[in-house]
């Protein structure tokens, strides 16, 4: 943080010194003069980075390993368990925001051609990104296969016969997006969003409504039963032998991406903090999670039948509602109520995250933020190492009993590992290599 600047005198306080040699004949300057023209310097004022984006994108990082550690008991208690969002969609409005952050300033300084630039460079580093997490964990899992003799395939178990089988078209497949894996599907559907982000800030010089507009619009077209069309929107190929699309398809999903954009660049004001506003959110995320979990619906059945009876029937009514694939309205409303309630609980600036005093608890809560935002701070080199890690844990996990404790420790582990490539990554990016200026 830089330190501010403050003089001890300024010009104005110091005395001219007199010279003991007469001065040369000519025209005098007026001392105070020269001391109006140079103003004294200023104080820097410190900024403090607020720390709520990067503390909840830490927190997906860790909720992802988590759900993706095959036969995982933690992943029976993830937020994906008790409602109609999970991880996914923190990954990707923290995203809208940080990317508001990184290419909107650029945008703004540099105009939209370099700002594009910038977008298409980032667009290239995310797609190499899926390639090489795709065939990385292809091979590793033929290796399992090929030299372990286990009694399970993995690549059984994540369905990759197809790629092996018909390799020459699959190839093509997967280098073109059009063949897509159900585990592979994030980066994809990042990649998608990304490519409209220039289309977004072309439309902002027509006004912020205007973009607002094309991304409601965009998501149309991937929801049209919003406005009577059908069920049948616009979706992406994920498999040439098939209908299956794309898990995570970009035109749904890029309204919550650029709802987090709009509110970090300032189209969208900041919702006040008002207690009618957290009841109602916090009722809604309540209420809704006996229609949106089979977790929390088996317990309401448990405990009321008749109750369980009249829910029932509304999960075929809001099927369509409360999609993944194309970004339902109920998940948008559930998530935006969340990242109110989250919003709140952090405090202005994210002031209540950051722990006051020395007892054990606060110094102990401060390392955990240092080490959640640090994982929020470096989410792609995270998110694609743990997306592999997560097949490595799952298969060391298959050697074992899975007992509690045995589970536990593969999490915890796992936990470790990813703060770990966070700073590794963190300090391949400082170059330390170069020379310091």
């Amino acid at each position: 943080m830089p330190k501010a600047y403050l003089p001890s005198k300024t010009l104005k306080d110091q005395k001219p010194q007199m010279s003991s040699v007469a001065p040369f004949p000519g025209p005098q300057k007026d001392p105070a003069a020269a001391n109006r023209a140079v103003p004294p310097p200023q104080p820097v004022q410190p900024r403090l980075r607020d720390p709520r984006l990067d503390f909840y994108r830490g927190i997906a990082m860790f909720i992802i390993l988590v759900a993706h550690i095959p036969g995982n008991r933690w992943a029976g208690w993830i937020p994906g368990r008790f409602g109609f969002t999970d991880a996914t969609e923190i990954f990707v409005f923290c995203s809208g925001m940080a990317s508001a952050i990184a290419f909107g300033s650029s945008f703004a300084r540099q105009g939209w051609w370099l700002g594009t630039a910038r977008v298409i460079f980032r667009c290239w580093q995310v797609y190499w990104a899926h390639i090489g997490l795709f065939f990385f964990l292809t091979a590793s899992m033929a290796a399992l296969d090929l030299y372990g003799g286990f009694d399970k395939s993995y690549i059984g178990s994540l369905n990759l016969h197809w790629f092996f089988t018909n390799t020459v078209q699959q190839l093509v497949g997967v280098m073109t997006l059009t063949y897509v894996p159900n585990y592979f599907d994030v980066l994809p559907m990042y990649l998608g969003v990304l490519v409209l982000l220039p289309l977004m800030m072309g439309l902002e010089k027509a006004g912020v409504w205007a973009v607002i507009a094309a991304s409601v619009l965009i998501w149309l077209t991937a929801n049209p039963y919003m406005i009577g069309l059908g069920p049948n929107g616009i979706s992406f190929p994920a498999e040439p032998w098939s209908d299956r699309e794309w898990f995570f398809n970009p035109l749904g999903w890029q309204l919550l991406f650029f709802t987090g954009f709009a509110f970090m660049k300032g189209w969208l004001p900041a919702p006040p903090v008002s207690k009618a506003l957290v009841i109602l959110a916090a009722a809604f995320v309540i209420l809704s999670a006996p229609f949106g979990s089979w977790k929390v619906f088996l317990w309401v059945e448990a405990a009321n039948k008749d109750l369980a009876a009249l829910i029932r029937p509304t999960w075929e009514i809001t099927a369509e509602w409360r999609e993944k694939t194309d970004f339902g309205l109920l998940r948008y409303a559930h998530f935006l109520s969340l990242a109110y309630l989250g919003w709140v609980a952090a405090g202005a600036g994210g002031k209540r995250l950051i722990a006051s005093g020395h007892s054990l608890a606060a110094r102990t809560w401060a390392v955990l933020l240092k080490l959640i935002t640090k994982v929020g701070q470096q989410s792609l080199a995270v998110f694609v190492f743990s997306m592999a890690l997560a097949r490595f844990i799952g298969f060391a996990l298959d050697q074992t009993d899975r007992a509690v404790m045995t589970t536990a420790f593969a999490n915890l582990v796992g936990f470790f590992l990813i703060i770990v490539c966070a700073y590794t990554a963190a300090w391949f990016k400082s170059q330390p290599w170069r020379a310091k200026k």
